[in-house]
């Protein structure tokens, strides 16, 4: 259970917290059009340059999808078969973890930090929206995108940024990851932390 005596402020991450995830889903799409199974090590899968500068927004969703016509080697492969590719990994997020998020607004101020990009959480967004009947950002006092504040965990300078755009005091505050180098670095940069392990509910927890 997370250690919330003195705890004011609750930041969660995104993925594989409160958003289910599938990254072989994405991998295997890829395949399907054209990525070659040697290149994906994991190597050439998501650790390409163009996944990173995505989601620190440094090109746009364009430059994105023309980056990985060549990773595929297929310069036929369609927008929408490339963001559809991209996107399989993205699953659900649970209602008992939207709950959850509820009952805790009532107590501490709660913010998210996501590694994410334009074409992930614009389509996650609007899904939402549909399932749920709400914006997904009602459920936070403040929500920070990495390809909006253009930094990215483990990044120490990310949580810093975080830290100060949303005000919060680092040693009221607790940090929510699945991730240990992203635990490891909002420790460093001051954060109270829990590592949401493999196997673990945040529904549950909270």
């Amino acid at each position: 259970m997370p250690d919330l005596s003195n705890i004011k402020n609750i930041i969660f991450d995104l993925g594989n917290v409160l958003l289910n995830l599938d990254f072989d889903a994405s991998i295997k799409a890829f395949q399907k059009l054209g990525l070659n199974k040697a290149a994906i090590n994991p190597s050439v899968a998501f650790s390409d340059s163009v996944f990173y500068n995505l989601e620190t927004g440094r090109i746009t969703p364009a430059e994105f999808r023309s980056r990985v016509r060549e990773l595929l080697n297929n310069p036929n492969a369609t927008d929408q078969q490339i963001d559809d590719a991209w996107y399989a990994m993205i699953l659900d997020i649970p209602e008992k973890r939207v709950k959850a998020l509820q009952d805790l607004r009532s107590k501490y101020r709660i913010y998210l930090f996501s590694n994410t990009n334009e074409i992930h959480i614009g389509r996650l967004l609007e899904e939402f929206k549909a399932i749920y009947g709400f914006d997904f950002q009602d459920l936070f006092d403040e929500v920070f995108y990495s390809h909006e504040i253009k930094a990215r965990k483990p990044e120490i300078e990310a949580f810093e940024q975080v830290i100060k755009l949303s005000g919060v005091e680092p040693e009221v505050t607790l940090f929510v990851d699945d991730l240990e180098n992203n635990i490891l670095a909002a420790e460093n940069a001051g954060l109270k932390t829990f590592w949401l392990k493999a196997g673990m509910e945040m529904a549950d927890l909270f």
